[in-house]
């Protein structure tokens, strides 16, 4: 049966990408210097070229065009004619097929042979060469969506002072269940009923996804089969990954939020507009450096060929220019509009916000936030740097981001360990981080702390290994963090010693202990609940395989009771949760201290005391703060022992008539839910943390 042929006619500029209607679908494209642009169409299953369209109708730098008759489900993709000339930042070949930018669906992966590079690989000119073979055989395609908005959508809209984020890989977190019907590793797995009753069981209010848009793997990986398993070398910014995706489509990621939000949990995305999978001038042509690659990319100012690079990935993307800026928040809106998620995590961050002349937090990027009216009301969460020269902004973003506060976890992690004068930085730590926080009208809940994430060692491995082990990686050992805090207990890696063991375990339990009775907003990486390990490697972007999936085989179920009684704690007391600051300031109704620092004598510590390296006991009182509004003065009240030394003796605040205090969390005693104290001192278990509230005696 012969193919259809296509007419073509001016279609509209506007929406940019493929677009349904009844009748047909209008495309259209960004280009500022190409010469011409085609459409080609392909067969039913994507491996024939049926049709080229030149779209007909250019409105400034949009190319457009409409296809009477086309249906959904089509596959497509773009050819641009112009200039190859790299030395000017041109590299356009016709020859090659490109993936539309704003394309819903991606199917197929890039085959990693020669004719995806736009030069002749093995040239002695390198890229300066031109390769003309056809690439469409090795290509993905672009698939023509009709994706609709969901109709009455019912946010949690979580605030962020109840806010408590579990970072999760889709496939790494369900691949090893064996509850769960499918084999694990779709979005649709990740709201089965199994892994939503361990959530809501656990108490988090958001999972935070690693990449889920679509991705590639990148070829030096490939070639050792490996993968990109992290996800973090995006190709298209409005699609669902496609292993993500069982036989639903792109629907499923619709109807995974849907099930959350049912649950009460909030949905958060990894994306990653810094750079794309494309990699420096002698990586692939895939869309954008085929389309225009002047405009998409920061070039080298004194020699274009060469891209500037704040991300070690090759490349960075222009947010400066408006056309690639605006296909940015078009994504954004896209995944909150139509996905129906609830805010992003923004990896390398900083590059967002990069000008000619360096970091600023008053970019187009920030502006364009900040003032857009769906955007700046959903989650924004930054990782608060990159690569490049001053890229390090912890605490230097505006209002309503949050940031990733690697000083909380290195601070904290330094203290358990027993570094010298880590006392002092706790303290900061444990009070939201005020020092970068505390400026601009900003909550303390800005400050969003972990003791692990994605990217380093698993809270067990943290307590298990002194160095990297990252050989499986390839790189021999050289990839990943080598200053990583960590302490063996005594013994690298598994050990069947019962004293390093338990330990381990009581570490374990101190991190987690101090990461939850911290102001701002606790962030826990999925399988530290359960004792996670992945060996000692800190770096599994390419363990696609059971060092990097989450090991529900071996689950400690002790210890993931112990975390659901941290997590209802946090959520019992609000003092442990407040957006206001804590500065050890007077409040007008009882002239108490909202923050108090104890001594184990129960005196304040003098200044003598917070630069003494044998100083190792740190006590705190929480309050509401001094400033707090009227209707958030509570009678709450949280006391609480980090005790890295041996055996105190602690002496208690004084209660108020008719109040006692109630022994809360215990670390040295897992087991301990709730008892009464009536005497004024307490003797605190060598290394524990130990909390207590102040409640009314009936």
């Amino acid at each position: 049966m012969a193919a259809q042929i296509y007419e073509i006619t001016r279609g509209s500029a506007s929406p940019v990408g493929a677009t349904c209607d009844l009748n047909g679908v209008n495309f259209s494209v960004f280009s500022a210097h190409a010469d011409k642009i085609e459409l080609c169409l392909f067969s039913e299953d994507g491996t024939q070229e049926i049709q080229r369209l030149a779209l007909p109708e250019r409105d400034g730098d949009l190319w457009h065009g409409y296809v009477p008759g086309l249906k959904p489900d089509a596959f497509y993709g773009y050819r641009a004619h112009g200039p190859y000339a790299p030395e000017a930042g041109h590299r356009f070949n016709a020859n090659k097929l490109l993936l539309d930018p704003y394309a819903k669906k991606i199917h197929g992966a890039v085959q990693w042979s020669g004719p995806v590079m736009g030069y002749q690989v093995g040239s002695s000119r390198h890229d300066l060469s031109f390769d003309d073979q056809d690439s469409a055989a090795a290509m993905p395609k672009s698939v023509v969506q009709a994706v609709a908005d969901m109709v009455g959508w019912q946010r949690p809209n979580t605030d962020l002072r109840d806010t408590i984020i579990y970072e999760a890989h889709t496939k790494g977190l369900t691949v090893g269940r064996d509850d769960i019907i499918s084999e694990g590793g779709y979005f649709l797995d990740l709201c089965s009923a199994p892994m939503l009753d361990h959530l809501t069981k656990l108490g988090i209010s958001a999972i935070e996804l690693l990449p889920s848009q679509a991705f590639v793997d990148d070829q030096f990986l490939v070639k050792q089969e490996l993968c990109n398993y992290w996800g973090y070398q995006t190709i298209g910014f409005f699609c669902p990954e496609p292993r993500y995706l069982s036989e639903g489509g792109v629907s499923d990621f619709q109807t995974m939020v849907r099930r959350f939000h049912e649950a009460g949990i909030e949905v958060l995305i990894d994306v990653v507009y810094n750079h794309t999978a494309e990699g420096n001038e002698l990586g692939p042509t895939l869309s954008f450096r085929g389309l225009d690659n002047l405009s998409y990319y920061k070039l080298q100012p004194d020699n274009p060929r060469y891209y500037q690079n704040y991300t070690g990935t090759g490349n960075t993307l222009n947010l400066e220019h408006p056309m690639v800026l605006r296909m940015v928040l078009d994504s954004l809106r896209y995944w909150v509009d139509v996905m129906g998620v609830d805010g992003f995590r923004f990896d390398l961050a900083s590059v967002l916000g990069r000008t000619d002349h360096g970091f600023d937090r008053n970019s187009g990027f920030f502006k364009s936030i900040r003032q857009d009216p769906i955007l700046s009301t959903v989650k924004l969460i930054a990782e608060p740097w990159d690569l490049g020269p001053g890229g390090y902004q912890l605490g230097a973003y505006p209002p309503p981001f949050l940031e990733w506060n690697d000083r909380y976890r290195d601070g904290v992690r330094q203290f358990w360990r027993g570094d010298q004068l880590r006392t002092s930085e706790l303290a900061k730590r444990l009070a939201g981080s005020a020092m970068q926080f505390d400026h601009s009208g900003r909550a303390s809940t800005a400050s969003v702390n972990f003791i692990t994430a994605h990217d380093g060692f698993t809270l067990h491995d943290v307590v298990s290994y002194n160095e990297k082990h990252n050989l499986l990686n390839g790189e021999e050992n050289n990839d990943g963090h080598s200053g990583n805090h960590t302490h063996n207990m005594g013994a690298e890696g598994v050990t069947s010693d019962p004293e390093i063991r338990a330990a381990r375990e009581l570490r374990k339990r101190n991190l987690l202990a101090t990461l939850m009775l911290s102001q701002g907003t606790p962030m826990l990486l999925a399988g530290d609940e359960i004792g996670n390990s992945q060996g000692g490697n800190n770096n599994v972007y390419c363990q696609d395989n059971d060092t990097g999936w989450v090991d529900w085989q071996n689950a400690d179920l002790d210890l993931l009771e112990f975390v659901r009684h941290l997590i209802a704690v946090r959520k019992a007391h609000p003092v442990l949760r407040q957006g206001r600051f804590l500065h050890g300031n007077l409040r007008n109704e009882d002239t108490k201290r909202d923050l108090s620092w104890r001594m184990p004598d129960g005196f304040y510590p003098s200044d003598n005391d917070w630069t003494d390296p044998q100083w190792k006991t740190l006590c705190v009182v929480f309050r509401n703060a001094s400033d707090s509004p009227s209707h958030d003065v509570s009678d709450d009240v949280v006391f609480v022992v980090f005790n890295n030394s041996a055996r105190q003796e602690i002496v208690l605040p004084d209660s108020p008539d008719g109040c006692h205090w109630v022994h809360i969390i215990d670390t040295a005693n897992p087991n301990l839910r709730s008892t009464a104290i009536k005497r004024g001192t307490m003797e605190v278990s060598p290394n524990s943390v130990q909390a207590y509230s102040l409640e009314i005696f009936l």
